[in-house]
């Protein structure tokens, strides 16, 4: 379709679709006065790893992952569960929504919540169980070396404070004993060496071997693990290097014993000088393991404290409002095509031209009837009306047809019953009557009748008589009122109108028509039954009537192929009873509404309607009328 289509379809559904729209925005409305509203908090979380680690070509990658693992552990149910503890209420982690923020180390954290205040407190209690939590699984992994540490600087200490109290009272008993506990510690940290030297070759078994690209392809978590452990190799070293020196010096040169008190007190001096050597390496052990905690543990901080934030995020009236009016308007929108879609009826004059390429030769818009529906022809009732004046184009275009060849035998026929094909051969008859032409109306529907009801006369004899009791034309045809116009009705009804109008004897009725009438109007049935194709055969001429929005397009189909098939001159279609309030009907006629009506004519058509009215009685209201038509 047309652009111009798809504007006229708007036009015509504007209705529908402000409708639409107007629902569409209450039902948003309403849902949004039944909402609860929804508050949020945010805060900025900065997670870094140490110096040491983005050194790396990687550190980019690395960071973007980690800060990916700290958004996950957010939500993690231990998370979650400390944090509803510490506040008292429930936490659930579909109030949570955690990102990461583009091109930083940062992560944007937000919590939903109905209270401003517990948004704001769920949101800086979240941070701070996830510094804990990353306190917490850091230093477990240096749990184990610390504590060793830790009970080897206890034993250390013991010892010490035993030596020093054999020196006080120097014994060979004293010396067994201690040189029995240095041995036994040898063989203590002998196979604790044993222990982390197999597990530095579980990590890399290059690096058990002291190669030095042994951790050139392990993940960061292999790296910070391997080199715990080969701290934890080199302290092992070292101690049992001490106590070895110190078993020597206990045992003397050779293995001999010491018998002296001299020697004695020299050799546990020299035995308590090493023990504090020990010591001290083991503090320094132990302060290195910390200091690694330390480098291999993540930052986390909390770059900003989340506030209240008292404005509701949820729900937005307008916008809310917004999108209901734009799905009720796309609804209503998909009801007007589905209902386009469906709909074959003929609406404008373009239908006609561009499905059956007739031309449309006439427009008549709706008009009001007497009230008792006898004896009322409008053209002849409201002779300055537009439709008036619409009739007399029709006139004008039906006399241009016949230019040629003159039109004496008019056939006004329909697709479809009640789509006012009488009403049209009722005034055009009038009309062409009032142009001074001898005129005659004919009733040629022998099924349902209408034209006597319209001229208010009786239908006692008519053109049914021609054939069942063999009357003749001038017997049958009466004229109406002080007009050049005269009529014959249909007569009873026949129960074979077919058969009849197909007979010799119509034909000749009709001949006598063209022989002695200037203009011969006749109203056929319609085309839904046969005897419209019978007649139209024999006519000059076939008016089609439709009724734009009623009139379906295989209607109109099957009676322009049943004019074909009989070789009938179709003049043109007529638009009939076309809305007045619907300007995408009018087409044609609205040039002549536009100019009868507003350069003047409907002024004096009221003024002539005035004084109708004025009138008590006919002979006095026909005096009025005359006066105002003579001007």
């Amino acid at each position: 379709m047309e652009l111009r289509q798809y504007l006229q379809i708007a036009k015509r559904w504007a209705w529908l679709l402000v409708l639409g729209l107007v629902l569409g925005a209450a039902g948003g409305y309403i849902g949004t006065t039944y909402q609860t509203p929804i508050y949020k908090s945010s805060t900025k979380i900065l997670v870094s790893r140490s110096p040491e680690q983005n050194s790396t070509d990687f550190a980019y990658l690395n960071d973007q992952q980690l800060a990916q693992t700290y958004i996950q552990l957010l939500t993690t149910q231990p998370v979650l569960d400390a944090v509803s503890e510490k506040l008292g209420f429930s936490v659930k982690s579909d109030q949570i929504s955690a990102q990461l923020v583009s091109n930083t180390q940062l992560i944007q954290l937000s919590v939903e919540d109905v209270d401003p205040d517990q948004a704001a407190d769920i949101c800086n209690t979240l941070v701070e169980e996830l510094i804990s939590q990353n306190e917490e699984l850091q230093t477990s992994r240096f749990t184990t070396s610390e504590e060793s540490l830790k009970a080897q600087l206890s034993q250390v200490e013991a010892q010490i404070t035993t030596v020093q109290g054999e020196i006080a009272d120097i014994s060979e008993e004293a010396l067994l004993a201690q040189r029995e506990e240095v041995q036994s510690e040898i063989d203590k940290l002998g196979s604790q060496i044993l222990e982390v030297q197999k597990e530095i070759t579980e990590i890399s078994p290059q690096a058990a071997q002291n190669d030095s690209k042994a951790t050139t392809n392990l993940s960061p978590e292999k790296t910070s693990l391997l080199q715990e452990k080969q701290l934890r190799l080199e302290q092992l070293q070292s101690t049992l290097d001490f106590y070895q020196s110190i078993y020597l010096n206990l045992v003397g040169k050779g293995g001999s014993n010491l018998t002296g008190d001299n020697d004695q007190l020299n050799q546990l001096q020299s035995t308590l000088a090493l023990y504090q050597e020990i010591y001290g390496n083991l503090l320094n052990s132990y302060e290195s393991i910390r200091l690694a905690r330390l480098q291999n543990t993540p930052n986390v901080v909390q770059v900003e404290v989340a506030t209240p934030n008292y404005r509701p995020i949820r729900p937005q009236p307008l916008n809310n409002i917004g999108l209901g009016g734009a799905v009720g308007l796309m609804i209503a929108a998909g009801i007007v095509f589905l209902i386009e879609y469906l709909d074959d009826t003929i609406k404008t004059p373009d239908d006609i031209t561009r499905l059956f390429d007739l031309p449309v030769i006439g427009y008549i818009a709706e008009m009001s009837q007497d009230k008792n529906g006898k004896g009322f022809v409008y053209v002849n009732e409201e002779p300055r009306s537009p439709v008036t004046e619409a009739f007399r184009s029709l006139r004008t275009n039906i006399e241009f047809a016949g230019v040629d060849q003159p039109l004496k035998t008019i056939m006004v026929a329909s697709a479809n019953p009640s789509e006012g094909k009488t009403t049209i051969a009722v005034n055009l008859a009038m009309v062409f009557a009032q142009n001074g032409k001898d005129v005659v109306i004919v009733d040629a529907d022998l099924r349902r009748p209408k034209v006597h009801r319209f001229l208010g006369i009786s239908n006692r004899a008519g053109l049914s008589d021609v054939f069942l009791n063999s009357r003749t034309r001038q017997a049958i045809e009466r004229p109406w009122k002080d007009t050049k116009l005269s009529v014959i009705t249909s007569g009873s009804l026949p129960p074979n109108p077919s058969e009849l109008l197909a007979s010799g004897r119509m034909l000749r009725f009709i001949e006598s028509l063209k022989a002695e009438k200037e203009i011969s109007i006749i109203d056929s049935p319609p085309f839904v039954v046969s005897d419209a194709s019978v007649l139209a055969s024999k006519v000059d001429g076939v008016i089609l009537v439709i009724q734009p929005g009623k009139t379906h397009t295989d209607s109109i189909q099957a009676a322009v192929e049943q004019l074909t098939r009989v070789d009938a001159k179709v003049l043109g279609v007529v638009f009939n009873r076309i809305p007045r309030n619907r300007g995408y009907y009018y087409g044609g006629y609205h040039h002549y509404s536009q100019h009868y009506v507003y350069k003047g004519y409907d002024g004096y058509y009221g003024d002539y309607r005035e004084e109708s009215a004025k009138s008590a009685s006919g002979n006095q209201r026909k005096t009025a009328r005359s006066k105002i038509v003579r001007g």
